[in-house]
């Protein structure tokens, strides 16, 4: 019971250690987690039949298995942060040294013996295949969700676009700006001006409302957002794709293309009862960034709706970079103006942070969790096809094959069989997640729609988790096969 209680918690401080620090403590977490497989195996093939006591061998056996779990979580570690030329120039050493020297040619030889038997293990050998599929493509479709979810915010705003709030406050939803601060801003240097000579600034609220999800039918918060009437000229990317815009003054709406995808009655000339009262969407409109998930109104009308004195945020598009600057020290500047100024890229980068943070590392715990269940997998098939061609195994060894060339031949098929379940676990999440439109609570407690996204980086870390997993679960049947005593082993049937 101790000894199982000891590897359990050496399994969980390994992944705690790999997941939540940085690289030294996380290369002891790799060390932890390979110990505690080994126990594990240990554990589970059972005790060994009793025999005399052997002090020196024992000591030997200890030293040898310590270095073995150190130097394969040395290994596991460089591998994990090794970039991809770093991997090629190993693919690429490997691939010269095969068919270059003696020892390579025998691996290779060895290596064609045992692929060509691998049809009439099919059934095993697919266990490592779906098991190490089943990893890469629940791990690179959680990565994916914080990835896109991510990626929508980064792609809200601009680095010319300004957002004001209260002073100290992190969110819309608890900034307040009073109206009489407006005129102040609008005649600030920095501030980007139309033909007319007015300040592209637009006062703006935020209302969170209940609306009916499409998918379920629930009740799900939105955000319902009331701009001035420069908004359109100051969100620039916003462009109407159907019917109008809405008139100033009147409950009209306007909805982004992710609210009309998750939510219900959101179709040009249909009715929603909002604040007690009752509302027409009159356009679509589309931005590809974090505003698609809202409607937007009249920022008067919204106000006298929902009796709102006061405004939330100061959208302002400033004359570039230096004009934003500009802008930003003379808010500073004003003793009558507490507000805080950033960019709209960094409110709405910051804004997702947290979440995306919090879903990588749920997606990495959650991965290296399955990752020790494929790795028992791999070891169950593997040690099972080493005692399968046990004769086979020590046969090459009588007849000249040495234990590097029977161990690279055991490792290069587990890897083969990693790579083809990584493969096959990257084409399923890019296939079945890469675009898949989503919803979230956002910072302000609102729906964010947001698509997942597979990208070629999250596929290659996906295809190294697969081939890391590979190598420890082939490298101890591999071990195993190169001490197999050949006269024992010959006389197996």
């Amino acid at each position: 019971m101790i000894k199982k209680l000891s590897i359990f918690l050496a399994l969980l401080l390994g992944i705690a250690l790999v997941s939540f620090t940085a690289r030294p403590f996380s290369l002891f977490g790799l060390a932890l987690i390979t110990g505690g497989i080994l126990g594990a195996l240990q554990w589970w093939r059972g005790p060994k039949p009793v025999r005399p006591a052997q002090p020196r061998r024992q000591t030997w056996s200890w030293a040898w298995n310590l270095l073995t779990i150190l130097l394969l979580a040395i290994g596991l570690g460089i591998w994990i942060t090794l970039p991809w030329v770093g991997v090629l120039a190993v693919a690429v050493a490997i691939a010269l040294w095969l068919p270059l020297t003696r020892s390579g040619r025998l691996a290779l030889a060895a290596t064609r013996i045992g692929i060509s038997s691998l049809p009439q293990r099919w059934g095993a050998s697919s266990v490592i295949v779906v098991g190490i599929a089943g990893v890469v493509g629940v791990l690179v479709a959680m990565l994916a969700m914080g990835e896109g979810f991510q990626a929508t915010l980064n792609s809200t705003g601009d680095d010319t676009t300004a957002i004001v709030l209260r002073g100290g406050s992190q969110a819309e939803t608890n900034s307040v700006i009073t109206r009489d601060q407006v005129p102040l801003l609008g005649t600030l240097p920095g501030v980007a001006r139309d033909a007319q000579g007015r300040p592209l600034l637009s006062a703006e609220l935020s209302q969170v409302v209940n609306l009916v999800s499409r998918a379920d039918g629930t009740d799900v918060n939105a955000q319902f957002r009331g701009v001035g009437d420069m908004g359109w000229a100051v969100h620039d990317k916003v462009r109407i794709v159907k019917g109008r815009q809405f008139k100033p003054g009147l409950r009209e709406i306007v909805v982004g293309e992710g609210a009309q995808g998750q939510f219900r009655d959101m179709e040009v000339g249909k009715t929603l009862t909002l604040g007690n009262q009752t509302w027409t969407v009159v356009g679509v409109f589309a931005s590809g960034d974090a505003h698609d998930s809202e409607l937007w109104t009249d920022v008067q009308t919204l106000a006298t709706t929902y009796q709102r004195g006061a405004y939330q945020s100061i959208s302002v598009r400033t004359e570039g970079k230096p004009g934003f600057e500009q802008f930003k020290a003379a808010v500073a500047a004003d003793p009558r103006l507490k507000l805080d100024v950033e960019t709209t890229r960094a409110y709405y980068r910051k804004q997702g942070g947290g979440l995306n943070t919090l879903i990588s590392i749920l997606g990495t715990v959650i991965g290296a969790i399955m990752a020790i269940g494929a790795v028992f997998g791999a070891l169950n098939t593997m040690y099972a096809a080493v005692a399968t061609r046990a004769r086979e195994i020590a046969t090459m060894r009588a007849i000249g094959f040495r234990g590097l060339p029977v161990v690279t031949a055991v490792m290069l098929e587990t890897m083969l069989l990693a790579l083809v379940g990584g493969l096959l676990g990257c084409a399923v999440a890019w296939l079945v997640f890469n675009g898949y439109s989503v919803s979230t609570i956002g910072s302000n407690f609102s729906a964010v729609v947001f698509k997942f996204h597979v990208s070629p980086e999250l596929l290659w870390s996906g295809l190294k988790w697969a081939l890391g997993i590979g190598l420890v679960g082939g490298l101890f049947p591999a071990l195993r096969a190169a001490r197999l005593p050949i006269t024992t082993a010959l006389r197996e049937t």
